[in-house]
């Protein structure tokens, strides 16, 4: 078998991650490892990196990014002390057989130590490349220590168990590392040609959380004919402890009116039993639980005309974490081909997702906050970070849309890359038809007519 017939195929995935080898010795070699992501929505935040070494490997300095836990004492009192005794471990990063890896803030990048690493730095944020492709990968180096009998400069493994993580993003599972044909970069240089690595491997990760039960988001439904909305389903991100619930996990969330939703949720109570008693509804006991979501997105049918029809997208932040360079998708299954316009948010119709709207707020208006404090925090709750826009829709692309009767709801909603959880039921629309303007100025003529005779 030559060399060649070695390498494995490189694979295609939502994520990947290159394991590349660029210089080696007896007993260490340089790493460079690169996360590059692949899926049109998928996207990570604060990134934590982990794995298994094989040989009780350790890491003695890293630039472009960081270990969670800076601690040599494994090395100091294990096999790794026995056998480099000359080998200063106060200046060794990490010593765990399962380490953590952070990404740096991007005031590093500059740093003639740490930083500048091409795609380093830049607080654990990997965008989607349809977002913008120059911030879909990130990539740091790592010098690695090998231990006996692997003290040769051709024997490297590299690690295994792959595990990556990001905040309200989505679960990755990760394969195992392939060895594929060394990867090859521009050299450093300047000299137009490429550089080989030495060895390469390849972990590529696919979403795994498409059928999970809880989310880390959720969406509320409303419309301009129900005066009703109905909220973000009951325990959609989880709920608390049987022995610490008071609430009930099993009843449905209870419609509530309109500004409600910029209560929260432990503050609705009172506008809830309200709101079903005018509208005559039963009122459970226990009450239910809530959604117990950090990121909660309305979608409100605006408007339904003749022509086309509009919706209004508000984004709420109920948690303690602001999201810079935020993203939202939509995807609707007849809907979609009618996009007209997002007025606050940036947003287009995804080539590479059918039927998908993808939004992000613009330069300046890219950052969604995080919960604050009331006006008056001794008696007002706290308040949202809140992002809004409306969108327009023309129904010349799409005839025989039915807006009113469910056409005009998504059927899936993305935040960060997250897939939210939707309500069970629409809003009721009764038996409201859709009347044009034409038609209704005709008939408050004839009215008026009617009226004068």
């Amino acid at each position: 078998m030559t060399r060649e017939e070695e390498f494995l195929p490189r694979q295609k995935g939502d994520l990947s991650i290159t394991y590349d080898i660029i210089r080696t010795y007896n007993s260490n070699y340089w790493a460079e490892v690169t996360i590059a992501n692949h899926n049109p929505l998928g996207r990570l935040d604060n990134w934590r990196l982990s794995w298994d070494w094989q040989n009780d490997e350790f890491i003695y300095t890293t630039k472009g990014a960081y270990p969670l836990k800076v601690d040599s004492s494994d090395c100091v009192f294990g096999s790794q002390g026995v056998f480099y005794k000359e080998l200063d471990f106060a200046n060794v990063l990490n010593c765990e057989r399962r380490p953590t890896i952070v990404d740096l803030p991007p005031s590093m990048f500059n740093d003639s130590d740490l930083g500048q690493i091409p795609f380093c730095c830049r607080n654990g944020t990997i965008l989607p490349p349809t977002m913008d492709p120059s911030m879909s990968a990130s990539r740091f180096q790592m010098q690695v220590y090998k231990m006996p009998p692997n003290l040769n400069r051709s024997t490297l493994t590299p690690p295994n168990n792959w595990e990556i993580k990001g905040i309200l993003n989505p679960d990755y599972e990760c394969g195992n590392p392939i060895r594929i044909s060394p990867s090859e970069s521009p050299d450093p240089r300047h000299i137009p040609s490429n550089k080989s690595s030495i060895a390469s491997w390849q972990v590529v990760c696919n979403i795994t959380n498409t059928k999970r039960e809880t989310r880390k988001c959720c969406v509320s439904f409303s419309a301009f004919y129900n005066e009703s909305v109905i909220p973000c389903n009951t325990c959609a991100c989880g709920c608390p402890s049987n022995s610490e619930r008071t609430c009930s996990a099993t009843s449905p969330a209870m419609l509530l009116r309109p500004e409600a939703l910029l209560v929260p949720f432990d503050n609705r109570t009172k506008m809830a039993v309200s709101w079903a008693e005018i509208n005559h509804l039963p009122v459970p006991n226990p009450m239910p639980c809530g959604d117990n979501c950090g990121v909660s997105i309305n979608w409100h049918v605006a408007t339904d005309y003749r022509k086309g029809w509009s919706a209004r997208v508000t984004l709420f932040n109920w948690g303690e974490t602001s999201f810079a360079d935020w993203f939202a998708a939509v995807h609707m299954n007849k809907a979609a081909k009618g996009f007209e316009e997002v007025y606050s948010f940036n947003g287009s119709v995804l080539e590479s997702v059918e039927n998908t709207i993808f939004m992000q707020g613009k330069k300046g208006l890219n950052f969604l906050v995080a919960e604050t404090d009331g006006s008056n925090p001794r008696k007002d709750p706290r308040v949202p970070g809140k992002q809004q826009s409306v969108i327009s829709f023309t129904k010349k692309e799409t005839p025989g849309i039915n807006v009113v009767g469910g056409d005009g709801f998504p059927s899936k909603v993305f935040f960060n890359g997250e897939e939210c959880s939707l309500p069970s039921v629409l809003p009721s629309s009764g038996t409201r038809k859709e009347v044009s303007l034409a038609v209704f100025l005709l008939v408050m003529l004839l009215s008026i007519i009617f009226m004068c005779h």
